[in-house]
């Protein structure tokens, strides 16, 4: 079975900085931390633990030399109090086995120690006698008990390397995370900064951090401040051309009104109100809703304002599923509106009746429009998002058409929003269904 590490591994900047940062260190400490206790603490154990095999072994040698147990006895406690071993012959406790904790690692090269140079040694306990080992040994005269001091026998505890190895490590990680917390943020800072630009607000950002952090904090507010003045340019632009194209019209709409009335006569009218309605086609398409603020607004209760408008004006409009949990979001109601009444006039034109319906989870709304009309072909779907793509032929010719920038406003102020226009068949009424999704 193949063991997949990257779903583990932390998907933020800030947690794989860490993580580069301290895998080394730790596995540096761990490296020294096992070699210099292998190497020092284990070496001195041993040299203090034979220095005393040494006194032992002296003992045992006078107690089998005594000829009887009581000489043995009283030789026993003669030496032992001149090496300051406590002696207790003859002893009937001795253990089946050596004792000692699991992570005494130390005790584990005295027990090694004295089984190498002792023969006699029975068992050996260094959890009994709390500071003292205890140790048990064969004799001609019996079973005797020797305690020492475990001081004498190994070094220093080695876990107090290693707590402060620990308290280090912590300090240390606390300092690194001061510093990466400096120099990520300003990155971090920076993708808000640029998440919110795409939804149109406008986030104050001051470039911080080290040389490089700086020059792409800058070079961001450099592409925001062109794309400012390029919308604004365009914006201004497209209201002088609406206003130059509208004098002329209204003049053609004037001089109309005062020739008589025929057939020739309304479609000339015909053709006027047309070149109008794609003139505000267009410059809203062009527009879009740079010029709107954003505001806190309860989408549902839009949606329900935008369907009882529709309704009002003749649509065959229902009000489907509403998913949304009390409280408001950042949008800008207008364009969101435009946006709505692009997709219902579509269903309008093209088919009988729509019904609209709203869901909702942590990141996204989805506001989505479903008629009983032709649909629009899926190899076609993406096309029809792109602005003057008339599919009227492929849904209903004869019904009548936009100039091809109704899905193209919705597309835009749903990018706008952070989110997408999603084109496809509705499964209940089995025309085209449009989901209109913003970031929350």
């Amino acid at each position: 079975m193949r063991l997949e590490l990257k779903p583990l591994l932390p998907r933020g900047l800030f947690g794989r900085a860490a993580l580069i940062l301290m895998v080394p260190v730790v596995a540096i400490q761990l490296i020294v931390s096992v070699v210099f206790i292998q190497r020092h603490f284990e070496g001195v154990t041993r040299q203090m633990t034979t220095s005393i095999q040494i006194e032992i072994s002296h003992l045992l040698s006078v107690v089998n030399t005594a000829p009887d147990l009581a000489t043995a006895r009283a030789r026993a406690d003669d030496i032992g109090a001149a090496l300051e071993l406590s002696v207790i012959l003859p002893s009937a406790d001795a253990p089946q086995r050596d004792r000692r904790e699991f992570i005494d690692w130390s005790g584990r090269e005295v027990i090694l120690t004295l089984r190498a140079r002792i023969p006699e040694l029975i068992a050996a306990d260094l959890i009994s006698g709390g500071r003292q080992v205890w140790a048990w040994f064969d004799t001609r005269h019996g079973v005797i008990r020797v305690a020492i001091d475990r001081r004498r026998m190994s070094a220093s505890n080695p876990h107090q390397l290693l707590v402060l190895m620990v308290f280090a490590s912590i300090l240390m990680t606390g300092v690194a995370y001061v510093f990466l917390r400096n120099q990520l943020t300003p990155i971090a800072r920076m993708a808000q900064a640029a998440e919110a630009f795409g939804k149109g607000e406008i986030l104050p950002f001051r470039p911080r951090g080290a040389t490089e952090v700086r020059a792409a904090g800058q070079a961001f507010l450099d592409m925001r401040l062109r794309i400012e003045r390029q919308i604004e340019a365009r914006t201004q632009m497209l209201s002088g051309v609406s206003h130059d194209l509208r004098t002329p019209l209204t003049r053609l709409k004037l001089g109309l009104a005062f020739l008589p009335e025929d057939d020739e006569v309304e479609a000339l009218k015909r053709d006027v109100q047309q070149m109008e309605r794609m003139v505000d086609e267009f410059l809203a398409f062009a527009r879009g809703d740079a010029m709107e603020a954003p505001e806190e607004v309860n989408p549902a209760e839009l949606l329900a304002q935008v369907v009882a408008d529709a309704v009002r004006a003749g649509q065959t409009v229902a009000l489907g599923p509403v998913d949304w949990p009390d409280g408001t979001m950042r949008l800008r109601p207008q364009a969101v509106r435009r946006a709505l009444e692009n997709l219902l006039g579509n269903a309008a034109r093209h088919a009988g009746r729509a019904v609209v319906s709203l869901s909702s989870n942590e990141r996204l709304v989805r506001l989505v429009v479903e008629d009983d009309g032709p649909g629009i072909p899926e190899p076609a779907r993406e096309a029809a998002m792109e602005p003057f793509q008339r599919m009227d032929a492929a849904r209903d010719p004869n019904r009548g058409g936009g100039i091809g920038l109704g899905l193209a406003i919705a597309a835009d102020i749903a990018r706008s929003h952070g989110g997408a226009l999603r084109l496809g068949q509705s499964e209940s009424l089995g025309g085209l269904r449009a989901e209109l999704t913003l970031a929350r």
